[in-house]
C-alpha cells in the first residue's frame, strides 16, 4: 500500500456519521451555555449569580487550543470522540442526580465544568476527525450539512429538552424532578451516541497519534510558535478587536433572554412557563437563527463578505431593540412575542455569518486549523467576560433599562466593524 493509499479516509458514507457527529458537538455545548440559565432560574438562582457563573463556563472553550495538540499526539481522534462523548453522558447523569441536593448549585456546577471540558475536547477531536475521515471534495460538500446538523442540535436541547422539563413540571412534577429527568435523559442520548459512533465512526488510516518525537521540546517550541504565529499576524489589534467585540451587546443579551421571559410580570419579566420559553426562544428563535445564518452564506456566496459586512452589522445589531419595546410593553399575545423574538435570532444569525466568515479569513495560511481555534478561543472570551457582569446590571437597572444599555452596547460592534480591511471578492463565488 502506497502513502496516498494510507491517508485515504475509510469509504463509509458520511450521511451514516457527520450528522451526529456534529449533534453531539453542538447538544452539550447549548446545555452548558444556555439551558443551564434555564435551569438556574426555575431553580431561584438570582440573575447576578446566574449571568457570573454560567459565563466562567465558557473558559474551557478560550483555553481549548492549549490541550488541542495532546488530542493528537494521544491515541485516536476516533477514540477521543467516543471517549468525551461517555464522558458528557455521565456529567449529565451526575447533574441529574445533583440538581435535587441541597447545595445543588454548588454540585451542578461543578458537573458542568466537567461537561464544558469533555464538549470543548470532543470539538477538537470531531473538527480534526471531519478533515481526517472525509476526502476534500467531501469536506466541502458536508460543511453545510455539519452547520444543519449543529442547529438542529441548538433546538435539541434548547427547544425540546427545555419542552419537555416545562411538560413534566405542567404535569404535576416538582422542578427538580422535571430537570432532573431531563438530564437523565440527555445521558441516555449521550450513551446511545457513543455506542453509535463506536461502531459506524469510520477507521481512515491517517487517524494515528502524532509521532513519538513531535512530543520532544523542540516540536512543543514548534507548537507555541504556531501560536505566536497567530498574533503577529498584519493588524492583529484590529482582527483581536473585531473577535471581542463584534458581539459585545449580544454577549450580554444572551444571558438575560431566558430570565426575561420566566420572571413574572411583577417583575419586569414576560412570565413564560418554562415549557412556553422552549418553544419561543429554543424552538422558534433558533430555527429564525438558522434561517438568518444560512440566508447569510448564500447573500456572501454571491457578492462577497466585503459588500455584505454593513448590511450584517446593521441587520445583527438592531433588532436588539426588540426587547426595549417588550419590557416596556410586556404584551400576553405570544405570537407578538414569538415574532419579536424571531426577528432578533434572524437578526443575529444573518449578522453573526460575517463574523464567522471573517474568522476563517483572518485563520488562512498553513497552520488554519489551530489559527482558527485560536480565534473561537477568543471569540468565547469575547462571551464570557461581558455576559459575566450582564445578570448583576440588569437587577440594578431593570429590564428595560438594561435592555436600552443592550442597545448602547452595540456601538463596539459598529466600530471595529469599520476597522478591518477585507478582499472585495472574499467570499464570492467564482
Amino acid at each position: 500500500m502506497n502513502l496516498a493509499d494510507r491517508a485515504r479516509p475509510d469509504r463509509r458514507n458520511p450521511w451514516v456519521w457527520v450528522p451526529t457527529l456534529y449533534m453531539a458537538e453542538g447538544i452539550p455545548y447549548i446545555l452548558v451555555t444556555t439551558v443551564s440559565v434555564i435551569l438556574y432560574k426555575n431553580l431561584g438562582i438570582s440573575n447576578t449569580d446566574i449571568a457570573l457563573y454560567t459565563s466562567w463556563l465558557y473558559l474551557p472553550w478560550v483555553i481549548k487550543p492549549l490541550w488541542s495538540p495532546l488530542v493528537d499526539m494521544i491515541r485516536t481522534k476516533r477514540l477521543w470522540i467516543v471517549l468525551m462523548q461517555l464522558l458528557v453522558g455521565g456529567a449529565l447523569a451526575c447533574v441529574a442526580l445533583t440538581i435535587p441536593a441541597s447545595d445543588f448549585f454548588r454540585y451542578t456546577l461543578a458537573f458542568f465544568w466537567i461537561l464544558a471540558f469533555s464538549s470543548a475536547t470532543h470539538d477538537i477531536a470531531a473538527d480534526g476527525f471531519y478533515m481526517l475521515g472525509l476526502e476534500q471534495y467531501q469536506q466541502a460538500a458536508f460543511v453545510g450539512v455539519r452547520t444543519i446538523f449543529y442547529r438542529i442540535a441548538v433546538i435539541a436541547a434548547k427547544g425540546i429538552l427545555v419542552v419537555f422539563a416545562g411538560h413534566l413540571q405542567s404535569s404535576g412534577f416538582s422542578v427538580t424532578t422535571a430537570w432532573s429527568v431531563s438530564f437523565f435523559l440527555g445521558a441516555a442520548i449521550f450513551l446511545a451516541f457513543a455506542l453509535y459512533h463506536a461502531f459506524v465512526l469510520p477507521w481512515p488510516s491517517s487517524d494515528a497519534p502524532a509521532p513519538r518525537a513531535t512530543a520532544s521540546p523542540r516540536a512543543m517550541a514548534d507548537v507555541l510558535d504556531i501560536f505566536a504565529l497567530f498574533f503577529r499576524k498584519k493588524e492583529i489589534i484590529v482582527i483581536i478587536a473585531f473577535f471581542l467585540f463584534y458581539r459585545f451587546a449580544e454577549a450580554q443579551l444572551i444571558k438575560m433572554v431566558a430570565p426575561f421571559l420566566l420572571d413574572p410580570r411583577t417583575q419586569g419579566g414576560l412570565g413564560l412557563t418554562t415549557g412556553e420559553v422552549g418553544v419561543v426562544y429554543g424552538t422558534v428563535g433558533a430555527i429564525a437563527l438558522m434561517l438568518g445564518g444560512l440566508l447569510g452564506g448564500y447573500a456572501i456566496s454571491r457578492q462577497g463578505l466585503k459588500f455584505w459586512l454593513w448590511p450584517m452589522v446593521v441587520i445583527m445589531h438592531l433588532p436588539v431593540l426588540v426587547f426595549v419595546y417588550l419590557s416596556l410593553a410586556q404584551p400576553e399575545n405570544r405570537l407578538i412575542i414569538n415574532a419579536a423574538v424571531a426577528v432578533e435570532q434572524f437578526g443575529y444569525g444573518f449578522g453573526f455569518t460575517a463574523y464567522s466568515l471573517y474568522m476563517i479569513m483572518v485563520s488562512e495560511g498553513p497552520y488554519k486549523t489551530v489559527h482558527y481555534a485560536l480565534g473561537t478561543g477568543i471569540m468565547a472570551l469575547g462571551m464570557m467576560i461581558p455576559g459575566m457582569t450582564s445578570g448583576w446590571l440588569q437587577e440594578r437597572l431593570g429590564y428595560p433599562a438594561f435592555f436600552l444599555w443592550i442597545s448602547l452596547s452595540t456601538i463596539p460592534g459598529f466600530i471595529v466593524a469599520a476597522l478591518v480591511k477585507i478582499d472585495p471578492n472574499y467570499g464570492r463565488k467564482a
